[in-house]
């Protein structure tokens, strides 16, 4: 077994992850990230794309912002339709200037990926086995199976950036672990296209037929969503049936806007 030393071990690389690895880094304190996945399928995740002002000024903190400032759309307001009905709540007056800015979070990701790999900090992709070992006391250390390398790697600190299902919160003793969940009768099902968006902020839709939101990822790539039973299944939904669907839901102006198009990614998401 090789050992390894390092002042703070983070488990996963996903975008909090590797956005506490650059802030540390920034300060002058090594760090070491343990990802069981590859990069590649990191970046090949789609996740959400509307950043708001706390994230922005932290990113621009990291020095991570300067493709983001360049290529995101800055949104001062959002709408919320309420059974067709349109109300603009402009967030820049009621908030004394924050606004949120749309860009998505691949591109967040690819952006510290390529800071990390700029100062030459270590991440280990595709590590298996990690397991976290003396949590509670003053030498916590972390193993894990690297190309066939087992490894050891002391630190000083461990930060779980894995998510609900990562390894960190299962090394958390029951006893001393407390969940919080609420797990609505409905999904959120997303389609992501490559269709210019119905309008140039967000629409937040309150129908007889359901929810929906009108979102995007920039001026040609658009996301929508539709609010389904938790029984419908992604191959239930073509995608003619989904934009038929959506221009039924959508205010009647942005609905005759509407441009469909072939579907990049479609899923279904529990909300909770």
């Amino acid at each position: 077994m090789q050992s390894l030393k390092t002042k703070i071990a983070i488990i996963g690389a996903g975008p909090s992850g590797l956005l506490l690895g650059q802030l540390l880094a920034k300060k002058g304190i090594d760090n070491v990230i343990i990802e069981r996945a590859s990069s590649e399928y990191i970046l090949g995740r789609i996740r959400a794309g509307i950043l708001e002002q706390g994230l922005v000024s932290l990113l621009a903190e990291a020095g991570v912002d300067e493709r983001m400032k360049k290529e995101g759309h800055i949104h001062d307001g959002f709408e919320i339709a309420h059974y067709g009905k349109r109300h603009r709540i402009d967030i820049k007056a009621l908030t004394n200037g924050s606004t949120v800015m749309c860009y998505g979070q691949t591109e967040v990701t690819r952006d510290l990926m390529q800071a990390r790999q700029s100062i030459g900090a270590t991440t280990y992709y595709e590590s298996s086995d990690v397991v976290i070992h003396e949590q509670n006391s003053n030498s916590p250390f972390v193993t894990f199976t690297k190309n066939g390398i087992e490894y050891k790697l002391d630190c000083d600190y461990i930060a779980g950036c894995d998510g609900f299902h990562g390894v960190t919160r299962q090394s958390i003793p029951k006893e001393k672990r407390n969940e919080f969940e609420r797990i609505y009768p409905f999904g959120w099902l997303g389609l992501l296209s490559d269709t210019p968006p119905v309008a140039d902020e967000l629409i937040y839709c309150k129908t007889k037929r359901g929810f929906a939101l009108a979102s995007m990822r920039s001026s040609t790539r658009s996301r929508y969503y539709l609010q389904v039973p938790l029984t419908d299944k992604v191959e239930d939904w073509s995608d003619d049936a989904f934009w038929a669907e959506l221009k039924k839901r959508l205010p009647e102006d942005a609905a005759n806007r509407l441009i469909s198009g072939p579907s990049i990614e479609k899923s279904i998401a529990p909300p909770s």
